[in-house]
């Protein structure tokens, strides 16, 4: 009986330390050193940098308000994601940052993005701000003449950032991820995952 005993607590502290590791739906950016900061004005007027959003998980993503596609779907999308999150949703930031400081004006973000979610905020900068932040996030973009000067679009990367409370980049959410992979993986960085 002794030793079956002993078989059986063996088992058990073997079974106890083969917990799964954590594992994302998102592209893991843990080990990177790029994306540590921002200095740029929300849609209120009131200046921004990360920090501002100690404690809780962000979602970063950088476009444009005449998108026509890529950046009201990825906000439609975070806006269920937030549905999704229940109550965990007021520990999450999402942050649109326009690369179009040309015709995205203040004003026009705050019609714009809390459309989508009241508590979403739309990020400005100067055009030389602009460059250097998306630089820093590793995002492309480029302006794609128009049939009239101010009728241009902009090609630009698709994925958003997602940061952990401790205002670390954690991970690359894909375009076009459900809303349910989304809230999964924030809820794992809002667990200190």
């Amino acid at each position: 009986m002794k030793l079956l005993s002993a078989f059986f607590f063996c088992i058990a502290t073997l079974l106890a330390g083969c917990s799964e590791p954590t594992h994302f739906v998102s592209t893991d950016l843990s080990a990177v050193d790029w994306g540590k900061d921002f200095n740029l004005t929300d849609h209120n007027g009131k200046a921004r940098r990360l920090a501002d959003f100690q404690g809780k998980a962000v979602v970063v993503f950088f476009g444009y308000t005449q998108c026509p596609d890529v950046c009201p779907t990825t906000l439609s999308i975070m806006r269920e994601t937030m549905r999704l999150l229940g109550d965990d949703a007021k520990r999450v930031q999402v942050l649109f940052v326009t690369i179009d400081p040309a015709r995205d004006t203040a004003a026009l973000l705050a019609q714009y993005v809390p459309a989508f979610d009241p508590s979403f905020l739309g990020l400005y900068a100067d055009e030389k701000t602009t460059a250097a932040v998306a630089k820093d996030f590793k995002v492309f973009y480029a302006k794609q003449p128009g049939s009239t000067p101010g009728s241009y679009s902009v090609d630009h990367s698709t994925g958003s950032y997602a940061f952990d409370p401790q205002g670390k980049l954690r991970l690359l959410i894909r375009h076009g991820e459900s809303p349910a992979n989304v809230a999964a993986d924030l809820k794992l960085l809002l667990a200190g995952k």
